[in-house]
């Protein structure tokens, strides 16, 4: 009887059979999500490296193939239109994330408790966020439509002149970001809600027994508490500032003069309409490493010193 045949028949220990269990199991578990993993390389990943790899790519007339180089950045960063994309998705950037949050903390202190009222409201103030956003911008084509919107006939019986909101290039943008704010309150206000929902009442009633006010409770208890969520629905609304061009295409398609002008139509414009693959791929990068940039400072900022501060 030769060594093998003596080693298979030996009875497997208890450790050997938890190892064969263990293996298994890991085994079933990467082959379940293999799926989810191929459709990630073929619809993240390789996108991700194409864009990369078509940023550097340079080519001459016709298409020719030239060699790899920085060429597609150059032209993108002398491009005017380029940095007044920039420019633009900044400030749109910062004039809807920061009212958005604003509006959908307020929200969700004020109805966290529970009522029927309060229910209602909440309601009312989600209900934008089951629109499309192209159906919530054909909307709002007729609320801004100069003279005969429904902001304008409200305006006019004040004695306000009729404005057009969308065809002046001085409010194009903020007419947009109101759209975007209208919008995601009542998405973001729930992110609040449930965090409100983790904070222990035993704070609250002692602070109360210690006669703080409600101003000082929410600032020396709620805000502090809350800073892990307010992170976290930062990034979601720095991403939806940056990836989010829908309501811009259907009102204004950038203009007028570029005011609405962001960096994902931009792109759409280089890539469908200028056929500049190369200068689309470039303005993807820069889009993107501008997006982890803008989200990371989000993150240290806000989280920076979340802790319950002594009242």
């Amino acid at each position: 009887m030769s060594a093998i045949t003596i080693l298979s028949d030996t009875p497997a220990t208890p450790v050997l059979r938890a190892a064969r269990r263990e293996s298994r199991r890991s085994f079933l578990a990467y082959w379940l999500l293999a799926p989810s993993f191929v459709l990630l390389v073929l619809f993240t990943y390789m996108p991700v490296v194409q864009a990369v790899v078509q940023s550097v790519t340079l080519e001459g007339f016709g298409g020719r193939f030239q060699g790899y180089g920085i060429g597609n950045f150059q032209r993108l960063f002398l491009d005017a239109s380029f940095r007044t994309a920039l420019t633009n998705n900044l400030l749109y950037a910062v004039g809807t994330i920061v009212p958005s949050l604003t509006i959908a903390m307020a929200l969700a202190v004020a109805l966290q408790e529970s009522s029927r009222f309060n229910a209602f409201i909440r309601s009312l103030v989600f209900f934008p966020v089951l629109l499309p956003l192209v159906g919530a911008a054909t909307l709002f084509a007729f609320v801004f439509m100069p003279g005969v919107g429904l902001i304008d006939y409200h305006l006019a019986k004040l004695g306000v002149s009729a404005t057009n909101w969308l065809g002046d290039p001085d409010i194009a943008l903020a007419s947009i970001a109101f759209i975007t704010i209208w919008k995601n309150a009542g998405y973001y206000m729930l992110f609040f809600l449930a965090g409100l929902q983790a904070i222990p009442a035993d704070l609250y009633e002692a602070a109360k027994l210690d006669g703080a006010s409600a101003w000082t409770r929410f600032w020396h208890i709620t805000l502090p508490m809350l800073k892990p969520t307010l992170s976290f629905v930062a990034v979601i609304a720095c991403i939806n500032a940056f990836t989010l061009v829908d309501h811009i295409i259907v009102l204004t398609k950038g203009g007028p003069s570029d005011s609405t002008n962001i960096l994902l139509n931009y792109i759409f414009q280089m890539a469908h309409e200028q056929q500049d693959i190369g200068r689309a791929s470039a303005a993807t990068v820069v889009s993107v490493a501008a997006l982890l940039g803008f989200s990371t400072v989000l993150i240290r900022t806000i989280e920076r010193g979340a802790h319950v501060d002594p009242l």
